[in-house]
């Protein structure tokens, strides 16, 4: 038992190796870009301030790709790929219950609870939407979980270093209002570590399942072919 745990993460890690790299390179990409003030149209520092394609130097969209291609290298290799019709309805659930957390964040200002407390269930709303993608396919769902923390976790330590160091990027927040302006380890567990780990990290799994089912779908084996197949 404890060998086929072992196996099952080790080809987890084999899989999501190519993808995590990439993702490493284009926010190493992104960092270089706002260091050394390339082009604001692609390399934009200031949070909620981007160009018009800022969003293509960054890893939040590569969840749609890599989510297609995981449930595609699954199917093929498990064979056991999802029935659309019962696995999607759980797949849009996750972003039905995002697009919740959007409308709730518009009427956060009646929660009593002062920032950045208020985040707090913003955060869990987004938690359980990607717990949910469990039940449309656990080896996806398991798949993104450990892909988006490979991608997530060095932008974690990019961000410290940038709140460490004053970089003047949107990874310490640059030009963002008083109430930002917290000392070191609170603004980095409150503004980093804990929107990375719960909003951004939920969002790819949720959109990467999205994705991944109906990939996976596509490529699964009618039933009749298997059973002809093996007479």
């Amino acid at each position: 038992m404890n060998e086929s745990v072992s196996d099952g993460k080790r080809s987890t890690l084999q899989l999501i190796l190519v993808p995590a790299l990439i993702s490493l390179a284009v926010t190493l990409i992104r960092l270089t870009g706002e260091l050394r003030h390339w082009s604001p149209a692609w390399f934009s520092s200031g949070q909620g301030i981007t160009g018009p394609v800022s969003w293509v130097i960054g890893i939040t969209w590569l969840a749609i790709p890599f989510g297609a291609y995981f449930g595609i290298r699954l199917a093929a290799s498990t064979g056991k790929a999802p029935r659309l019709l019962r696995s999607l309805p759980w797949a849009l659930a996750g972003v039905i219950v995002i697009y919740i957390s959007q409308f709730l964040f518009q009427f956060i200002r009646f929660i009593p609870l002062k920032f950045p407390e208020s985040l707090i269930p913003f955060w869990l709303l987004i938690a359980c939407a990607a717990a949910i993608q469990y039940l449309a396919w656990p080896a996806l769902f398991k798949t993104l979980l450990a892909y988006g923390l490979s991608a997530r976790l060095p932008v974690v330590l990019i961000y410290f270093l940038a709140m460490l160091g004053n970089w003047g990027t949107h990874y310490d927040y640059v030009g963002m209002p008083p109430e930002f302006s917290m000392p070191l380890l609170p603004r980095f567990l409150w503004l980093a570590f804990f929107p990375q780990l719960t909003l951004w990290l939920g969002f790819t799994i949720v959109v990467g399942s999205v994705a991944g089912v109906i990939a996976g779908a596509m490529v699964r084996k009618p039933a009749t072919a298997t059973a002809g197949a093996t007479m």
